[in-house]
């Protein structure tokens, strides 16, 4: 029988990182807690991860009211919805999972005088998503919040250098590290059959070379910039590239007729099947069988956590070229697994892809030190780190 229990709430069930980590959290730690998993809801424009909750075998309850964007008559019904769920579960534990979870959640937790509020940051809002004023009072939030939290968790870090010198959300010793954590070995199994599957289905030659770039076609993401450095990749190498768009989102037109616009050709994957330089592929399901597909993962952000899709390249092998944001730094190994280069430059971010394009020997020897660095994000690892967190400050409650 479980000694604890632990309410854990996410911001919403959209295909990502947060929601592989709650669902191992919920799964897969000690029987000495038992977790009960809120979130709330997805935007419109993204994919659903619940098929990730039912692999595994969790389940959800959904907050309808507690949505991404601010809305303050939602966001009022779901603080007193999360109320009732406290009172009803009288949880030791309440952890959060990124922004809008983590401020209606730590309100309520406090208000309730929860023993233990834990909150961990899967990215922030302090760069590149609002203006000066609206930053500001993020911050003033998140510094308020962090007072009334146990413990604060960062996935990387660069990302505690961050938000403890930065942004100064909190005092260093208040904020762990914590990698995030994956079931990871289905990247290296069945490999050559998961590349045929995928190379098939969107129409790529086995001389081509493919590059993915995976995550939500959203301003933060910046194709613009993968595009731009594509362009001039095309211009200068007589190697057979492909670029692959796995993902959706508010930009997805707005980016097709950047991309018209550049004479770049391309095709929309949901509307028809045909070769084409360029692929919106939309969302997909299985990274694993994505991953075996590419030869190259791009990441072209000018603002980041810690990327999931960079993670699961380097489970699968693929060689990366990213731009240096976030805690990028601590999940690939520069030089090794991954080229970087700086934020919105698009000539240095060509020429990582053009090497990499142009040099087989090199991204063979990338694609072996990627399978290496990968074991680090171990779903088993996060799960202990986890409980011997919990142990901790639940001990602290017994020492006063």
């Amino acid at each position: 029988m479980a000694k604890y229990k632990v309410l854990r709430i996410i911001n919403r069930l959209n295909l990502g990182g947060p929601t592989y980590n709650v669902t191992f959290l919920t799964r897969f730690i000690s029987e000495d807690y038992e977790t009960v998993l809120i979130a709330g809801m997805k935007d419109a424009s993204e994919a659903s991860s619940t098929f990730i909750l039912d692999q595994y075998g969790v389940n959800a309850t959904l907050i309808p009211d507690m949505h991404r964007s601010i809305h303050p008559v939602k966001d009022w019904k779901a603080f007193w919805h999360i109320y009732k769920i406290i009172k009803k579960e009288k949880p030791d534990i309440v952890h959060t999972h990124a922004a809008k979870a983590g401020f209606l959640g730590r309100l309520v937790a406090s208000y309730c005088k929860v023993p233990v509020i834990i909150h961990t940051y899967h990215g922030h809002v302090f760069n590149g998503y609002f203006g000066a004023l609206k930053t500001k009072v993020f911050l003033f939030l998140e510094r308020y919040l962090a007072k009334k939290s146990s413990k604060l968790i960062a996935l990387s870090y660069q990302q505690k250098e961050e938000l403890v010198n930065t942004y100064k959300i909190c005092p260093s010793e208040k904020m762990e590290i914590l990698n995030l954590g994956f079931d990871l070995d289905k990247y290296q199994e069945d490999y050559t059959r998961k590349r045929v599957s995928f190379r098939n289905k969107f129409l790529i030659e086995e001389d081509e070379i493919a590059i993915g770039i995976i995550g939500r076609l959203v301003p933060i993401k910046n194709h613009r910039l993968f595009f731009d450095a594509l362009e001039i990749v095309l211009n200068k190498t007589q190697k057979k590239v492909k670029a692959i768009i796995v993902g959706d989102g508010e930009l997805k037109k707005e980016l097709i007729e950047y991309v018209r616009g550049k004479g770049l050709d391309f095709v929309d994957a949901l509307k028809e099947t045909k070769k084409a330089t360029i692929t919106f592929a939309s969302w997909q399901q299985e990274i694993d069988w994505v991953n075996a597909g590419l030869d190259i993962v791009a990441l072209s952000s000018n603002n980041e956590g810690t990327p999931v899709s960079l993670i699961e390249a380097q489970a699968s092998g693929n060689p990366i070229i990213s731009t240096n944001v976030g805690g990028i730094k601590d999940i690939v190994k520069v030089n090794e697994t991954a080229l970087l280069s700086a934020v919105g430059a698009a000539e240095p971010f060509a020429q990582n892809m053009l090497k990499l394009i142009e040099d087989k020997a090199l991204r063979a020897q990338m694609k072996d030190k990627g399978r290496h660095v990968f074991r680090q994000f171990s779903y088993k690892r996060l799960c202990q780190d986890m409980e011997l967190l919990y142990f901790k400050e639940l001990h602290k409650l017994n020492e006063n």
